[in-house]
């Protein structure tokens, strides 16, 4: 006989303990089926974009996590260690770092003179500040920088 819970579910398909139990790979599936979606967790909410600190590059250190705002100066195709990589130059009116996007040969947008925002892990390489595979968004064509 199966057990049952005070409030008469079976005792495996007690709500509270479900609540408890990570979803399995069944249970995701069929909450994507049906269109019920947990909520995201706190942490894994993006940044908006009232609440994203734009940090000047200036201020920018090894190995931080930031977001810099500002216009591109060059684009150049520069491969590293045989593999293509496209290599941008972003200032901001305080200094300037480099985005670079590994595996790519040309990305549509980044060209020269566009605004954009990016945010990423920095990394020192040969004494500049680059941001390998940042996130990005581009900026409407004759925004002005914030």
């Amino acid at each position: 006989m199966k057990r049952t819970a005070p409030d008469g579910y079976p005792a495996d398909m007690d709500p509270a303990r479900s609540a408890d139990r990570p979803a399995g790979p069944l249970r995701r599936l069929l909450g994507r089926l049906t269109g019920a979606a947990e909520p995201p967790a706190e942490d894994s909410l993006p940044p908006d974009e009232d609440t994203a600190e734009v940090t000047p590059i200036r201020q920018c250190h090894d190995r931080a996590v930031v977001t810099v705002t500002g216009s591109l100066r060059t684009v150049t195709l520069q491969p590293r260690a045989g593999v293509p990589a496209l290599q941008a130059e972003l200032f901001d009116g305080t200094d300037s770092l480099d985005l670079v996007w590994l595996g790519r040969r040309a990305i549509t947008g980044i060209e020269p003179g566009r605004s954009l925002t990016a945010s990423g892990r920095i990394a020192m390489s040969r004494g500049r500040r680059v941001l390998f595979n940042p996130k990005y968004e581009l900026r409407p064509l004759g925004q002005e920088q914030r």
